[in-house]
């Protein structure tokens, strides 16, 4: 693209980096072996008018290497950019965990992929959607993934409905076109999504900026003390510039001139040193103080209101990447990479990506996907895991199996996991404390006039497109969250409010 036609702050950026960029000294181009290349310019051929030969190596590798630059694009999460920083905490939380990062005063470098959740790999970064909130600590005992969203709940509660979801979310697959028939159609049966879809359609759904959105877990953990004392955490991050979204009228305006806004103002203010930050806050809760509660605290479609936050920590991002593909596409982060005195929590939607995120990631890029600089840990590995395509680690030594007295691995005492008391029988049930719309009625009335005004506009004209039955099952999921709030919906979808109320009257919180 010609310089002059690119944004007025991609220009700038571009014109400083050509300035200060040093005059290098050329070097010889090479072949991936080594070998220095006698003509790149021109491929051999038989004679002036002859074929190509298949012997000349130099073409033959671009095109082999050129025809496999791209891994795989990630099916959720697949647009996003990242930022490298550190963290440093300010409390000391040794009571709770002995998880070392968590000591003041300690500082622990972290790289954050920032993405949004539905859309694929060059989608406008304006389209209604979660925003992916990713941070890898790579801590001294091994590099911890908190791996969340900027909203703080989830639409379903129940890993097995994964796939279904994002196939709901992702385009007509007879079309590859859009169609919000069919994520309705699939929500109407989900009456646990309602606070999430109030704010996905609220201009939430719209952040202004990554630097600008909040952070959240979704999931509870388990922080795990030295007497082996487990106490459930969720995890916030706020930010230090303030949440601001845009609404649909700045949508329309910026979309049509930077599908990238999102990228270009967090790499743009990286580069001007303008660096960002968040605090980490936490809620905790004793084991016993889970039933307390009318609903289920482990349910990630819910928060835990009037539950006390603690900041603990601030995180700033002060580094961009150097190769976009190297760490940011190749970055592989997932919720099962935790660290001793974090576990996970009996969260179902959280127990199924524990799975999910690390096979995916070894499916992208490989079973060694954790030997790559982005993904390696501080802390050294040392275990029997071994070979497998592009394994570069060059392990040493003829005892790739453990025990053994030959070389001996110690496994770490404070590293067990949690005992966790457990009763019952198996079952394939859901949850007794659902309570699917209270919240999402709360959330509702948190909102300004105009934002209120935003979020049942973007909705309605939504749900129009969803099939009569699921836009009124819908529309009495919203009238049972707030009266107000369904009603006006109703109107925008062009719905029948009597049918609605009549509905909603049927539905238990």
């Amino acid at each position: 693209m010609p310089l002059t036609r690119l944004t007025s702050p991609t220009r700038i950026l571009l014109c400083v980096t050509l300035l200060s960029s040093p005059v290098l000294q050329a070097q010889p181009l090479t072949r991936d072996n080594g070998a220095p290349v006698g003509e790149n310019q021109h491929s051999q051929t038989a004679g002036a008018a002859g074929p190509t030969l298949l012997q000349d190596v130099q073409l033959i590798q671009k095109l082999q290497r050129f025809d496999r630059e791209r891994v795989p694009e990630r099916v959720v999460h697949a647009r996003g950019t990242g930022a490298h920083g550190e963290f440093t905490a300010s409390q000391d939380l040794s009571a709770l965990t002995i998880a070392p990062l968590f000591t003041p005063g300690q500082k622990t470098p972290v790289f954050v992929r920032f993405s949004s959740v539905v859309h694929g790999l060059h989608s406008p970064e304006t389209l209604r959607d979660p925003r992916g909130f990713a941070t890898r600590f790579y801590s001294s005992t091994g590099n911890w993934d908190l791996v969340g969203n900027n909203f703080p709940t989830f639409f379903i509660r129940d890993a097995i409905k994964f796939p279904d979801m994002v196939h709901a979310f992702k385009p007509d697959p007879r079309s590859n076109l859009g169609n919000d028939a069919r994520r309705f159609d699939l929500f109407s049966h989900m009456p646990e999504a309602t606070r999430t879809l109030t704010l996905l359609y609220s201009n939430e759904g719209t952040p202004k900026s990554y630097r600008h959105m909040d952070g959240n877990s979704v999931h509870a953990y388990k922080f795990v003390n030295k007497k082996g004392e487990a106490t459930y955490v969720k995890f916030r991050w706020k930010s230090l510039q303030g949440r601001e979204n845009l609404d649909p009228k700045a949508v329309e305006r910026i979309q049509g001139k930077n599908f990238s806004h999102m990228t270009e103002d967090l790499v743009s203010a990286i580069h001007r040193g303008d660096y960002p930050k968040w605090d980490l806050f936490i809620q905790t809760l004793r084991p016993e103080q889970l039933t307390k509660f009318d609903f289920d605290p482990l349910d990630a479609t819910k928060i835990w209101p009037g539950v006390p936050e603690h900041r603990v920590g601030q995180m700033v991002l002060n580094r961009n990447v150097g190769n976009f593909f190297q760490e940011t596409e190749q970055v592989a982060l997932a919720p099962s990479n935790l660290i001793p005195g974090i576990e996970p929590s009996e969260d179902r939607l959280l127990q199924g990506r524990l799975f999910s995120y690390a096979d995916t990631q070894m499916y992208r890029v490989g079973a060694n996907v954790n030997s790559l600089p982005i993904n390696q840990p501080r802390a050294a590995v040392n275990n029997g895991n071994q070979d497998g395509a592009l394994n570069a680690n060059r392990t040493h030594g003829m005892v790739n199996y453990e025990p053994s007295r030959l070389q001996p691995r110690t496994s770490t005492e404070s590293a067990r996991y949690s005992q966790l008391p457990l009763s019952g029988t198996t079952q394939q049930q859901g949850i007794a404390k659902q309570q699917n719309f209270k919240q999402a009625g709360d959330l509702y009335r948190s909102y300004s006039k105009s934002e209120q005004r935003d979020l049942v506009n973007s909705f309605g004209q939504a749900l129009a497109a969803a099939d009569d039955q699921s836009k009124h099952i819908i529309l009495s999921f919203l009238y049972k969250a707030d009266a107000h709030y369904g009603a006006g919906v109703t109107k925008v979808a062009k719905g029948d409010l009597t049918r609605v109320r009549a509905l909603a009257a049927k539905l238990q919180d």
